[in-house]
């Protein structure tokens, strides 16, 4: 499945199609730095029931939100990890195996911890600097 989001507006519409294609809690969002990643995943959480603020979790490692039904939604961005022991330090697994839902950003830099049961969304830029979001 693939989307294009030529402005942040249309990401509203988008998200609820992507929530659709949900079917695991682990979701495992790749592109280039400034792709999206961490826009995209806002907007998810404000579908999701999320009102307090979300943001990237690029020092902390791992953001957790409340949805409006008091549920949890976890939030990791691998991005300054650099190795897998770092996360198992910290305790990802418990996180990973909740059944909540855990958005990740940077997997591609913990390869042999991610499980198989994940649904990958990939961000690109097309030619006129267009978001193309496919869903796998």
């Amino acid at each position: 499945m693939e989307f294009i989001a030529k402005n942040t507006a249309d990401l509203d519409q988008i998200c609820e199609k992507l929530i659709e294609q949900f079917h695991h809690k682990v979701i495992l969002f790749y592109g280039e730095m400034g792709n999206g990643k961490t826009t995209l995943i806002k907007q998810l959480c404000k579908k999701l029931g999320v009102t307090e603020p979300t943001s990237s979790p690029t020092f902390s490692i791992v953001n957790e939100y409340k949805t409006n039904d008091n549920k949890t939604i976890y939030h990791f961005d691998f991005y300054r990890i650099k190795n897998e022991t770092e996360v198992l330090d910290f305790g990802y697994e418990e996180y990973l195996y909740s059944n909540n839902f855990c958005f990740i950003e940077w997997p591609e830099k913990i390869p042999n911890m991610l499980p198989e049961d994940v649904v990958k969304v990939y961000i690109t830029l097309d030619k006129d600097n267009h978001r193309v979001i496919k869903v796998n």
